[in-house]
């Protein structure tokens, strides 16, 4: 996240290809999610555009999807840009959406229309008030509203969350709309409620396992603990259930 450096954004998106022939030589079933800010956005957005380009050229050789990630809410309007910028000769990506933010549920619906596939998520970055919701309940119904509309018309959406009773209201809204299991997936941390991510599977849902990866792990913890200190407890709370 935020190189400095063009040679380091370079490298990252070198990483990423990397990344791409390994899950291809594997066969398994996998894609990546990437950062924009780790290939060049604040160095240049030019230089950025080239290395997502680079990438999705190479994914699309092995049919593999691509996630451009959210950041903090600087980022927000040019990533959804990008993404749908990309999209246009790119079927194979698309991006994400926090449900905290104000501005999100006008972003779902110009995501939806362009048939981007959308990873719904919570937010996980400390935002101002003025632009993003403070309260869990208004986060957690906003999240719901959100998964609703993505269910209903979206392109395959992903609905990234560890929450027990919105995994259950997502479920509930799936059946009582005859929305087939095959038509979303659930995604969840690697290790985070393990015994919820084997219950759904054996209930014949679709789950994906986000794995972070790279050398800079630990400064990629570092950075969102410091950011919300709640994320922390939320990982020591649910590691070993």
């Amino acid at each position: 996240e935020n190189v400095s450096d063009d040679r380091e954004a370079r490298a990252a998106a070198q990483d990423f290809i990397t990344v791409l022939d390994a899950i291809k030589q594997a066969g398994i079933d996998a894609n990546i999610s990437i950062k924009l800010t780790a290939l060049g956005l604040d160095i240049s957005q030019q230089l950025c555009e080239e290395n997502v380009r680079r990438l999705l050229e190479h994914a699309h050789k092995y049919s593999i999807f691509v996630r451009i990630d959210m950041e903090g809410s600087p980022y927000t309007e040019q990533t959804i840009d990008i993404t749908l910028r990309m999209h246009q000769q790119f079927e194979h990506v698309g991006t994400v959406i926090q449900s905290c933010l104000y501005r999100s549920r006008k972003d779902v619906e110009q995501l939806i229309a362009q048939g981007v596939r959308v990873r719904l998520v919570k937010g996980a970055y400390k935002e101002p008030r003025t632009i993003a919701m403070q309260e869990k309940k208004d986060v957690d119904h906003s999240f719901v509203q959100l998964m609703m509309m993505l269910l209903l018309r979206g392109n395959y959406p992903a609905i990234a969350t560890h929450d027990e009773a919105i995994i259950n209201a997502t479920c509930k809204y799936a059946r009582d709309h005859g929305i087939s299991k095959e038509a979303f997936e659930f995604q969840m941390l690697y290790g985070i409620r393990r015994d919820l991510q084997e219950k759904l599977v054996k209930q014949g849902y679709n789950m994906r396992i986000y794995v972070p990866y790279g050398s800079q792990w630990y400064p990629y913890l570092m950075r969102r603990m410091a950011e919300r200190p709640s994320n922390l407890m939320f990982v020591m709370s649910n590691a070993l259930r």
